[in-house]
């Protein structure tokens, strides 16, 4: 079992003696003499448990459990004395410690409290670490991309993140709004509380209700004990409401009570709860405008819209494509276990002549595609679909030759590049196909 345990004793024969104890267990041992002694070698190695007495020269040990927990949170501490008094135990539990123990009595308790302590430290050291790592997954720093509008956009977001003000993430389809949505909670000092997510446009009016608010036993057929709620489930975080714009209006009027004084009512009750909730918003269509027409209420647009955040289709950020396409790459050749890929300037042109109507999603679902499909070390482009090129006409030309050239390479897709069924389709000879091919640079597709 991995861990350091740190002794604080001023009776230097006890420090050996538990020290020597507690060796024979396999663990490493530290000691000190006095609080100071024990907080600088705190500082400067990785223990996992700290035994204190709680008569030192120089602090309380029940004291000086707050100044360990508040410097390493994940360090349990057991706290020994000569003689107990209910009230020192009671304060040491409330400051941190995990047990407190009379000298005399520890004999037979002290090793198996040390292993369940020392379970506990590591137990709380993983969970510590699992979710720092979630917490580097959804931070802004994982969010791909260096154009103007994307750092704006972040910008913002950073700014908002450290506050509990309603956010409104505005932005196409697949551009990353929950990903926004994530870091936002990430880097909130909600952190480590629960971050839930709705999709507004995968219920119908009343499921929507139900999924939001839960329910008591017996509010309709097939409701058999209470439910809770995602406001529930997400109280004291963030809860996330995708598709906004598609929530009815009666559920509108329910969502608009949370937002003024954090409570709700569940299906088929007539309580009230509270929650602590903090609620972010995002959709496609344009609230605005809907407000203004009675689609959605006003009321709830003005509260939604506290700060609104405009994410850039990915057709306004067409320099991120490399850095995107190659992160996707690395991804999918991973889960598929491909060898590795790369992209050449081929592909990368068509990426760039692409309009992405479904965004970031599109580009991942194609990279993910190509990856399946690609047998060498390089993308293939005659995986793509034929689709990906009907929705890529030449922006504002009207020029014959790009207009040709686009087609000829639609065809040759259609065709996996047979040459003489694209000739065919086309309707040309063989041979001026390979001299339009030629003259367009298009190359082996």
């Amino acid at each position: 079992m991995n861990g350091i345990v740190l002794i604080i004793d001023d009776e230097k024969k006890i420090c050996s003696l538990l020290s020597r104890i507690i060796e024979l267990e396999g663990f490493k041992t530290l000691q000190a003499n006095t609080g100071k002694e024990g907080i600088k070698l705190l500082k400067t190695n990785e223990v996992s448990l700290v035994i204190s007495d709680v008569k030192l020269p120089d602090v309380n040990g029940v004291a000086l459990v707050k100044d360990i927990k508040a410097l390493k949170p994940f360090v349990e501490v057991i706290n020994l004395t000569a003689y107990g008094t209910i009230s020192d135990g009671v304060l040491a539990i409330k400051n941190g410690a995990f047990d407190y123990l009379v000298k005399g009595d520890d004999n037979d308790k002290i090793i198996p409290l040390l292993y369940k302590a020392m379970d506990q430290a590591n137990l709380q050291q993983r969970v510590f670490e699992l979710e720092n790592k979630v917490s580097s997954k959804h931070s802004f720093s994982s969010i791909i991309g260096k154009s103007k509008a994307l750092k704006e956009a972040i910008d913002l977001a950073k700014r908002v993140s450290k506050t509990d003000t309603t956010v409104l993430l505005l932005g196409e389809t697949g551009t990353g709004k929950e990903v926004f949505a994530q870091s936002i909670h990430y880097e909130s000092p909600r952190a480590m509380k629960p971050f839930v997510a709705l999709n507004c446009s995968g219920f119908s009016p009343d499921l929507l209700e139900s999924e939001l608010f839960g329910y008591k036993a017996g509010a309709f057929t097939g409701a058999n004990k209470d439910k809770k709620g995602l406001l529930e489930e997400a109280n004291g975080g963030t809860l996330f409401l995708d598709e906004i714009g598609e929530m009815n209006l009666d559920l509108q009027a329910k969502l608009l009570r949370v937002l003024e004084n954090q409570s709700f009512i569940k299906v088929g009750d007539t309580r009230t709860n509270q929650v602590n909730v903090r609620i972010l918003a995002a959709t496609n269509k344009d609230l605005k405008n809907d407000a203004a027409t009675g689609k959605f209420r006003s009321d709830l647009y003005y509260r939604l819209s506290v700060f609104t955040i405009i994410l850039p289709p990915l057709r306004e950020r067409k320099g991120d494509i490399p850095a995107l396409a190659s992160y996707y790459l690395n991804e999918f050749s991973l889960k598929v276990n491909h060898p590795a890929l790369r992209l050449d300037d081929k592909i990368l042109q068509l990426f760039e002549k692409h309009n992405w109507k479904g965004n970031i999603r599109e580009l991942k679902n194609v990279i993910e595609r190509l990856v399946i499909l690609s047998d060498g070390d390089t993308l293939n482009t005659s995986a793509l679909p034929v689709e990906f090129f009907e929705s890529s006409p030449v922006e504002n030309s009207y020029n014959l030759q790009d207009i040709e050239k686009q087609h000829i390479q639609k065809v040759l897709i259609h065709t996996k590049g047979n040459k003489t069924e694209t000739s065919r389709l086309l309707g040309i000879g063989l041979t001026t196909l390979y001299r339009k091919i030629e003259e367009y640079g298009i190359g082996d597709l």
